[in-house]
Protein backbone atom coordinates (compact mmCIF):
# COMPACT_ATOMS: atom_id res chain seq x y z
CA UNK A 1 0.00 0.00 0.00
CA UNK A 2 2.93 2.48 0.72
CA UNK A 3 4.70 1.19 -2.54
CA UNK A 4 1.65 3.20 -4.62
CA UNK A 5 1.25 6.50 -2.85
CA UNK A 6 4.86 6.68 -3.13
CA UNK A 7 4.10 6.35 -6.84
CA UNK A 8 1.54 8.60 -7.00
CA UNK A 9 3.50 11.66 -5.04
CA UNK A 10 6.25 10.42 -7.67
CA UNK A 11 4.20 11.24 -10.63
CA UNK A 12 2.24 14.12 -9.19
CA UNK A 13 5.69 16.00 -8.54
CA UNK A 14 6.73 15.14 -12.30
CA UNK A 15 3.92 16.22 -13.62
CA UNK A 16 4.22 19.57 -11.60
CA UNK A 17 8.01 20.15 -12.22
CA UNK A 18 6.49 19.51 -16.23
CA UNK A 19 3.94 22.42 -15.44
CA UNK A 20 6.62 24.55 -13.93
CA UNK A 21 8.97 23.93 -16.72
CA UNK A 22 6.68 24.74 -19.70
CA UNK A 23 5.38 28.10 -18.19
CA UNK A 24 1.96 26.63 -17.51
CA UNK A 25 2.14 27.52 -14.13
CA UNK A 26 3.20 30.76 -14.27
CA UNK A 27 0.97 31.63 -17.05
CA UNK A 28 -2.06 30.43 -14.82
CA UNK A 29 -0.43 32.07 -11.63
CA UNK A 30 -0.65 35.35 -13.65
CA UNK A 31 -4.12 35.27 -15.22
CA UNK A 32 -5.50 34.21 -11.62
CA UNK A 33 -3.55 36.86 -10.23
CA UNK A 34 -5.75 39.23 -12.55
CA UNK A 35 -8.56 37.94 -11.84
CA UNK A 36 -8.08 38.41 -8.27
CA UNK A 37 -7.44 42.05 -8.96
CA UNK A 38 -10.42 42.68 -10.63
CA UNK A 39 -12.64 45.37 -8.75
CA UNK A 40 -15.98 43.83 -10.69
CA UNK A 41 -15.46 40.53 -11.18
CA UNK A 42 -16.25 39.29 -15.19
CA UNK A 43 -19.29 37.66 -15.50
CA UNK A 44 -17.83 34.72 -16.90
CA UNK A 45 -14.51 33.95 -15.31
CA UNK A 46 -13.95 31.18 -17.88
CA UNK A 47 -14.38 33.57 -20.79
CA UNK A 48 -12.08 35.69 -18.58
CA UNK A 49 -8.99 33.29 -18.34
CA UNK A 50 -9.80 32.14 -22.30
CA UNK A 51 -9.64 35.60 -23.47
CA UNK A 52 -6.14 36.23 -20.94
CA UNK A 53 -4.74 32.89 -22.24
CA UNK A 54 -4.75 34.63 -26.12
CA UNK A 55 -8.37 32.51 -27.02
CA UNK A 56 -11.35 34.55 -28.60
CA UNK A 57 -14.13 35.71 -26.65
CA UNK A 58 -17.67 33.82 -27.14
CA UNK A 59 -19.00 36.71 -29.35
CA UNK A 60 -15.80 36.93 -31.37
CA UNK A 61 -15.80 33.12 -32.13
CA UNK A 62 -19.23 32.96 -33.02
CA UNK A 63 -18.15 36.01 -35.89
CA UNK A 64 -15.59 33.81 -37.07
CA UNK A 65 -17.54 31.24 -37.45
CA UNK A 66 -20.35 32.92 -39.26
CA UNK A 67 -17.96 34.12 -41.58
CA UNK A 68 -16.75 31.14 -42.23
CA UNK A 69 -20.05 29.80 -43.35
CA UNK A 70 -20.64 32.61 -45.51
CA UNK A 71 -17.22 32.01 -47.15
CA UNK A 72 -17.58 28.15 -47.27
CA UNK A 73 -20.83 28.93 -48.84
CA UNK A 74 -19.16 31.41 -51.93
CA UNK A 75 -16.38 28.79 -52.19
CA UNK A 76 -19.23 26.12 -53.26
CA UNK A 77 -20.92 28.51 -55.45
CA UNK A 78 -17.56 29.19 -57.32
CA UNK A 79 -16.28 26.21 -57.68
CA UNK A 80 -19.82 24.58 -59.16
CA UNK A 81 -19.55 27.71 -61.63
CA UNK A 82 -15.99 26.59 -62.55
CA UNK A 83 -16.71 22.89 -63.22
CA UNK A 84 -19.65 24.06 -65.33
CA UNK A 85 -17.62 26.47 -67.23
CA UNK A 86 -14.52 23.98 -67.30
CA UNK A 87 -17.68 21.50 -68.40
CA UNK A 88 -18.75 24.09 -71.53
CA UNK A 89 -15.45 24.57 -72.81
CA UNK A 90 -15.07 21.29 -72.98
CA UNK A 91 -18.11 21.06 -75.15
CA UNK A 92 -16.68 23.62 -77.14
CA UNK A 93 -13.35 22.03 -78.10
CA UNK A 94 -15.30 18.55 -78.97
CA UNK A 95 -17.81 20.80 -81.67
CA UNK A 96 -15.01 22.23 -82.59
CA UNK A 97 -12.77 19.08 -83.23
CA UNK A 98 -15.88 17.49 -84.83
CA UNK A 99 -16.33 20.68 -87.35
CA UNK A 100 -12.54 20.62 -88.31
CA UNK A 101 -12.78 17.54 -89.69
CA UNK A 102 -15.84 18.55 -91.62
CA UNK A 103 -15.55 21.10 -94.71
CA UNK A 104 -14.82 24.78 -93.88
CA UNK A 105 -18.04 25.35 -95.74
CA UNK A 106 -20.29 24.11 -93.16
CA UNK A 107 -19.01 26.04 -90.17
CA UNK A 108 -20.15 29.17 -90.33
CA UNK A 109 -19.25 29.75 -86.65
CA UNK A 110 -15.06 30.00 -85.65
CA UNK A 111 -13.72 28.18 -82.43
CA UNK A 112 -13.34 31.86 -82.06
CA UNK A 113 -16.41 32.80 -81.87
CA UNK A 114 -17.94 30.02 -79.67
CA UNK A 115 -15.59 30.99 -76.80
CA UNK A 116 -16.50 34.77 -77.50
CA UNK A 117 -19.70 33.90 -77.12
CA UNK A 118 -19.40 31.64 -74.07
CA UNK A 119 -17.33 34.01 -72.61
CA UNK A 120 -19.93 36.52 -72.80
CA UNK A 121 -22.49 34.31 -71.93
CA UNK A 122 -20.67 33.64 -68.20
CA UNK A 123 -20.94 37.58 -67.50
Amino acid sequence: MMRYKEEKEVKKEAFRKYLESSGVLDSLTKVLVSLYEQNDKPSSALEFIQQKLGGPSVSEYEKLQAEKSDLQIKYNELLAKHQETLRELDEVKNLQSRNSTKDDADQPETFQDKVTTLVTHQH
